[in-house]
């Protein structure tokens, strides 16, 4: 019984017979803008609709022999034009398509029809016998397809997550630690379990996840409260003059001193802005633990001596890290994209009114992430009321507004 017939044929039994019956304009079904997933083979129809398909086949079976008879009735002359016509079509379409890419439908009716070619005629095909064996190959994998094993659970989301997050929050832990930690909370996990999942999640050995400028990160955090934060930063003058000026910023409130600003900074300048410091913080010196300060030359150890005369110890950031000293980094940004780029400095006169009406600002008026959009001398216990009125008055030469209660 030949192929088209046989109703047992794989072609038939699985998701195949739909395809094969769209690829020649029986089953047409509807579509719409968004493209819809492909059938596949093991889009079997089933019930009612597949008595219907097997209807449609029929009908196509029948439509497609009456064709053949008119084929008879046709001059040999007109056949052989026909096909010289349907070769240059296809030798056409060969150039503009690299890798033709045939469906189920398509792969199952070139192999079947592939059999009554001469074997000559077979070689020149867009598929070769051995593209048409490796098909047959893999019909007869999916056909055998084994179920896989179930295996071990699968580990939850919910605890994959958990994991990941005390891996991210504590760089010092390890899988063990980690591990030590899940038990106690209750889940039963294996230490093997708790080492894959963080190293997929990018976490690596405990060592390895704590690089330099974590460790700065967390120790300024740990230590705000007694933290002070020095460096310098220049201002050009409209004559080209460059101009340097040294602060102080106290991390926990975010005040910000002004110490100086000179054209010629030397280490014996520097330490006396140190002690000048002193001088003015007076008794609240003995609140602030440690300064954090770069490898400036002009920062010798007479500048860190008078820190340690009242129990400060400086603590030195490494060797071009910038973001190890971030608040004061922070400060540079704000100083210059609100202060300094904004306007001409005439001379070292001009530039330390200018600074010193900033830090005014800075420390009075302009809220701080840091501090809950407070100002470092904002009181955090007082909750201001909305004023009936407000007024505006301009700060730092006119560059700034600031905004207050209406007396």
């Amino acid at each position: 019984m030949p192929w088209f017939v046989s109703l047992r044929h794989p072609l038939f039994l699985r998701g195949g017979f739909l395809q094969l019956l769209q690829q020649l304009g029986v089953h047409r079904p509807y579509r719409s803008k968004m493209a819809a997933p492909p059938v596949t083979w093991n889009d079997a129809p089933r019930g009612r609709y597949g008595i219907m398909e097997l209807v449609r086949l029929l009908y196509l079976i029948a439509t497609r022999i009456f064709a053949w008879l008119v084929l008879l009735s046709r001059s040999p002359a007109e056949k052989e034009a026909e096909i010289l016509i349907l070769r240059h079509e296809v030798s056409v379409l060969r150039r503009q398509v690299t890798v033709p890419r045939p469906s189920w439908p398509d792969r199952a009716l070139l192999a079947a029809l592939a059999r009554l070619l001469p074997r000559a005629l077979r070689h020149h095909r867009i598929v070769s016998p051995r593209t048409l064996l490796a098909w047959h190959q893999r019909l007869i994998k999916k056909k055998w397809t084994q179920p896989a094993s179930p295996g071990r659970p699968p580990i939850p989301e919910e605890l994959r997550d958990l994991i990941t997050r005390l891996g991210t929050e504590n760089p010092r832990w390890g899988f063990r630690r980690v591990h030590g930690e899940l038990r106690r909370l209750g889940h039963k996990v294996s230490p093997a379990t708790v080492h894959r999942i963080l190293r997929a999640a990018g976490l690596g050995p405990a060592p390895r996840r704590h690089p330099a400028r974590g460790e700065w990160i967390a120790f300024l955090k740990a230590q705000a409260d007694g933290l002070l934060a020095t460096d310098f930063f220049h201002v050009d003058t409209i004559g080209l003059q460059r101009l340097y000026a040294l602060f102080v910023m106290e991390v926990r409130t975010r005040t910000v001193h002004i110490l100086g600003v000179t054209a010629h900074p030397t280490a014996a300048w520097a330490t006396q802005q140190a002690r000048q410091l002193l001088w003015q913080l007076d008794g609240r010196a003995t609140e602030f633990t440690h300064l954090v300060r770069d490898r400036d030359a002009k920062f010798t150890a007479a500048f860190d001596a008078v820190f340690a005369s009242e129990g400060i110890t400086v603590a030195k950031i490494p060797p071009r890290s910038p973001n190890c000293n971030p608040h004061a980094e922070r400060f540079l940004r704000s100083v210059r994209e609100e202060c300094t780029d904004r306007l001409l400095i005439f001379d070292r006169r001009h530039a330390e009114k200018i600074l010193h009406d900033y830090a005014r600002h800075f420390n009075g008026h302009r809220p701080h992430q840091g501090r809950d959009q407070l100002a470092p001398l904002d009181d955090p216990n007082v909750i201001p009321l909305p004023p009936a009125r407000i007024d505006r008055r301009q700060a730092v030469a006119g560059l700034i507004n600031e905004y207050r209660r209406a007396s």
